[in-house]
């Protein structure tokens, strides 16, 4: 067949052979060009009409078996389908994990200091989940690391001072009917309701309250290594129980485990560290002699919430607080902290510390207005004194920019004139980012 007749077929067979598309045909027809039976014997005529009905038929085979194929192939793909929505489905049903931060960074000034990039808030990167095991149960985690915003470098990390990775929380647990346990290392129970009842809302500026005044100078680990955040527990328990028409109970009980503090001298009283009531020593690495625990209750409702407290730490210093704030318009909420510390065990002489923060947030339009005054008594030292402003300005849900004041005269710390009060000024501003 010469290649003018060729194509004539390919022209002919594709207007006669509906069934066959053109690529089938091209196959089955080069198949048949090329088959060597057929070129050995080429001098053989075959009839016109027998090798049409070949070639048709070859076409229809290939046509069938190709469409046959494709409906086999389309009803895999349908199942497979099904089942992954299936299990899609199942698995966003079961489990979750989100993943969650804040970044700030502001530029401060204190009296005595230069202008420095700060932070008003503590800066996280956390990851938490849930998974759905049925009849109401779930389990759940959290982890929580704090990194510095200007450095890039995981919080608190150089020298002697050294923070866990997940120096926020670390916690899993369970959750259902009962309640809330969880397992790890968190803001002890009455560490992380006594946020709610301060101007700051807790952030560790130095306009707040919260690391100082709100908490009467205590400290919930005073066991732990040098530098580490020393408002929660680690190797501990925490139960919250459900809430029951606006109350609430929680509570914290850690092991009586060593945590790498470091050693303490005995001091005498009238010193610069502990002031007029001197310390007994504290060996290294030591471990509690008696369970620090924490329990807190609250009780909210619309425009009235309300906190009481009592803490046990390694050292087994005491803590009590009572706390509540009024929303007497929906835009303004007061509140007022009045705490007790007693140290009765580390210290030898003026063991008490009292101390009071009252303060107010004022929604205007985008803004928030912050304000807070307090003062707080230890036994033997000058009185410390702080009254702080704050605003905020949101640019979206999840982003404002903020400025604050603050004036503080306290006793100089490392200092051996405790009883002279010395004033301190502050002044910040920034930008804080949720994700």
């Amino acid at each position: 067949m010469s290649i003018g007749a060729g194509r004539a077929e390919i022209a002919r067979y594709k207007n006669t052979t509906g069934a066959c598309s053109y690529a089938a045909f091209h196959q089955s027809f080069y198949a048949y060009l090329t088959n060597p039976a057929r070129l050995a014997r080429r001098r053989i005529k075959v009839h016109s009409s027998k090798r049409d009905s070949q070639r048709i038929s070859i076409c229809s085979d290939l046509g069938r078996n190709s469409l046959l194929n494709r409906e086999e192939d389309m009803k895999k793909s349908l199942v497979a389908l099904a089942l992954f929505g299936a299990f899609a489905a199942t698995a966003q049903a079961q489990s979750s994990v989100q993943i969650y931060g804040t970044i700030d960074a502001g530029l401060g000034k204190a009296t005595g200091s230069t202008t420095a990039v700060t932070k008003r808030d503590n800066n996280k990167l956390g990851f938490k989940g849930t998974e759905d095991l049925g009849n109401g149960l779930k389990a759940i985690f959290q982890l929580e690391i704090r990194y510095e915003s200007d450095t890039g470098t995981v919080e608190n990390t150089s020298g002697v001072n050294s923070r866990p990775l997940f120096q926020g929380q670390s916690r899993v647990g369970l959750q259902g009917d009962f309640g809330t346990v969880r397992l790890g290392r968190g803001l002890t129970a009455y560490q992380e309701v006594s946020t709610s009842f301060e101007p700051w809302s807790g952030m560790p500026t130095p306009a707040g309250f919260q690391t100082d005044l709100t908490v009467a100078g205590y400290t919930s680990d005073p066991l732990s290594a040098p530098g580490n955040s020393r408002n929660r527990f680690s190797n501990a328990v925490f139960y919250n129980t459900p809430v029951f028409n606006g109350f609430q109970l929680n509570a914290t009980v850690a092991a009586k485990e060593a945590n790498n503090n470091s050693a303490v001298p005995a001091r005498a009283p009238g010193n610069s560290v502990t002031f007029a009531s001197g310390n007994r020593a504290v060996a290294a690495n030591v471990a509690p002699t008696s369970t620090p625990y924490s329990i807190s209750a609250t009780y909210t409702s619309t425009g009235f919430a309300a906190m009481a407290a009592y803490e046990r730490n390694g050292l087994q210093a005491k803590l009590w607080s009572v706390a509540a704030s009024v929303n007497p318009i929906p835009e303004l909420k007061v509140m007022l902290s009045i705490q007790h510390q007693k140290d009765d065990d580390f210290k030898i002489i003026n063991t008490g510390t009292k101390s009071w923060v009252l303060g107010a947030n004022y929604d205007v339009g985008p803004g928030k207005i912050r304000a807070g005054y307090g003062q707080k008594t230890p036994d033997g030292v000058v009185k410390t004194k702080q009254a702080s402003l704050g605003y905020d300005y949101n640019l979206s849900k999840r982003t404002y920019v903020y400025a604050d004041i603050s004036n503080k005269k306290a006793a100089v710390a490392d200092s051996i004139n405790y009883n002279v009060a010395k004033s301190v000024n502050y002044v910040g501003i920034g930008v804080h980012h949720n994700f």
